[in-house]
């Protein structure tokens, strides 16, 4: 297996609006699953993922539990889901990953983000291509022997598998597979009873750039606006 290069996803937020930011995504993620599959994660693998990455934002059950029961409300808001594309200052390739109510606005504050540094906004597919989409699972190391774990489940679409840390530093053992192959492995990693912490899709760069540090922080401060978008789920860069 190749090792694994993780898509960088920055943020400079204060710690209590980086968090209150995460709960606004979980809680989109837990709307769209309700709204697509029900209120029962038994049943529904991809409210079974929402509530699992709320774990690992520490989301406070409490929340959980009401965002299930307002998403399961008629006067509930639909979420739609879109994806935009483009360049960040000096050539690198952007992808953004939106859950919105209202796309004239998300995409007129989208446009507005990449102006402001210098990036421009792409049609659909101008950058895409450098990306591959893939799931991605995030999981506790304690107690995993790597070599078995990637014997056991490379039938059931595992690609790549390595170490990567958290945004707390902690340890981590990274499987990605190919997107279509996500719910067969999560049924894979649920059977086995691994401790995950997130399992989510992300667009992983093929081939990141590099850059000196003064030009890749004007990528980060672009990132920086566009991930405090209320509407913004993920950006994914491909910066080395």
């Amino acid at each position: 297996m190749g090792r694994i290069f993780e898509t960088r996803k920055h943020t400079m937020f204060a710690r209590w609006n980086k968090m209150a930011k995460a709960f606004t995504r979980v809680s989109k993620d837990i709307t769209i699953a309700v709204k697509a599959g029900g209120t029962d994660p038994n049943s529904n693998p991809a409210l079974r993922r929402a509530i699992q990455n709320s774990r690992a934002v520490n989301m406070p059950k409490d929340k959980v539990d009401h965002a299930i029961k307002r998403a399961a409300g008629e006067d509930q808001k639909d979420y739609e889901i879109h994806v935009y594309e483009g360049y960040a200052p000096h050539g690198v390739p952007v992808i953004v990953e939106t859950a919105t109510d209202n796309v004239v606005r998300t995409v007129a504050n989208v446009r507005v983000a990449f102006k402001n540094w210098g990036g421009n906004m792409g049609a659909t597919g101008s950058v895409g291509f450098m990306f591959k989409r893939m799931g991605v699972f995030r999981l506790d190391p304690t107690g995993i022997d790597q070599e078995s774990l990637e014997l056991d489940l490379i039938d059931h679409g595992l690609q790549e598998l390595g170490e990567g840390t958290g945004e707390k530093g902690e340890k981590q053992v990274i499987i990605r597979c190919d997107f279509h192959d996500f719910g067969k492995l999560q049924s894979a990693i649920e059977g086995r009873k691994l401790n995950v912490i997130s399992s989510e899709s992300e667009y992983v760069a093929q081939t990141p750039v590099e850059l000196p540090e003064d030009k890749a922080s004007e990528v980060l401060k672009m990132v920086d606006e566009l991930e405090q978008d209320d509407d913004v789920q993920h950006v994914f860069y491909a910066l080395a």
